[in-house]
Order: C-alpha cells, then structure tokens, then sequence
C-alpha cells in the first residue's frame, strides 16, 4: 500500500484496471475529497454531492479500462465523467421538476428539525415507531422509503429490485415521505 500512495494517477488507474484493489483505494482517498467538493460547489446539498461522488467512482470503476494515459491526465479522466454525472444529474432535475409540476407534487426538503425528529424518535425506542408508520403507508411506498432512506440505496438499485423504472422509485419515495411528513407534523 506505501508504494500506492507514492504512485502518480495515472499509475493507480492503469494497476487498478489489472485488478489492484490497492491501487484504486489509493486512486479513491487521494480524490474523494476533491470530487465531493466539486459536486458539493455545484448541487449545495450534502446528499446530493454525495450521490453524485458515488456515481462518479462507480463510473471510474466501470470505465478503467478505458482510461487511456496517452489521452490525457487521469485528473482530466476523473472530472469529465464527474462533470458528466452533475449535467445528467441536473437534466433529470429537470425533467423531475416538470414531472412534478404536471402531477401537482412539490418537491420535498427536510429541514435538521426534520432529522432531528427521527433520531430522537429511535432513540426513544421509536424503531418499533418507525416501522409501524412504514407498514401503514401502502406497500410499494413503503417499500421504497426504506430502501431509500433506511437502507441509503440508489434509486437505480431500488428499480431493479423492485422491477420498475427509477422514475416510478422516485414517485413513490416522494409521496411516501410526504404521508410521513404529514403525520408527523399531525403527532407533534
């Protein structure tokens, strides 16, 4: 691993693409700061940055055998498929927005109040609470806020699961946060 961390990009992405673990471990500590940065000075919300970081070494993952050094800089590599991931993260924003727009939804935002709330309803033994909210909302919904917000998986992996599109994910996550929402805001 000494000999990782000494190594140039360029050196890390070509080892890792040979199947280096080390290597790409290296590659990752050295740029997760930087590239969570950049995301985080174009979104503004932590959650988003961090997706959009997780999508961005997944795709580095994916893609290192087309890494090509004679190319240009493994940097350069790096933040054109970071780039890539936040235009077609802001074009599904988009077509989001206009999708909310026609079915009337707005789009939901929680506040520290919010998460606050849910800690301290586990930590007073609210898990039980929790799911018994979960298990009143309709199933598919209540399928996916768990995935989503208990389990933090993708929206991708979610629609596999489930064997629908993410969009359909996406609709039933908002309007089960929302049922959450609204009974909370009811029981305080």
């Amino acid at each position: 691993m000494g000999s990782c961390k000494r190594a140039d990009d360029s050196a890390l992405l070509q080892a890792a693409a040979h199947g280096d673990c080390a290597a790409f471990e290296a590659f990752y500590s050295r740029w997760l700061p930087v590239v969570t940065r950049f995301h985080l000075r174009r979104v503004h919300s932590k959650e988003a940055a961090f997706d959009l970081t997780a999508e961005t070494f997944a795709a580095v993952v994916v893609g290192l055998g087309d890494f090509d050094p004679a190319k240009g800089s493994a940097a350069g590599w790096l933040f054109s498929i970071a780039e890539h991931k936040l235009l077609s993260s802001l074009r599904r924003g988009r077509v989001e927005a206009r999708a909310r727009g026609r079915l009337g939804h707005r789009q939901l935002t929680f506040e520290d109040g919010d998460i606050a709330r849910v800690e301290e309803l586990a930590s007073l033994g609210g898990e039980a609470h929790v799911e018994r909210m979960l298990s009143e909302l309709p199933a598919s919904q209540g399928a996916a806020v768990r995935a989503r917000v208990l389990d933090e998986r993708s929206y991708a992996e979610i629609a596999v699961d489930l064997e629908c599109s993410e969009a359909l994910v996406r609709q039933r996550v908002h309007r089960g946060l929302q049922r959450l929402r609204e009974r909370m805001v009811q029981a305080s």
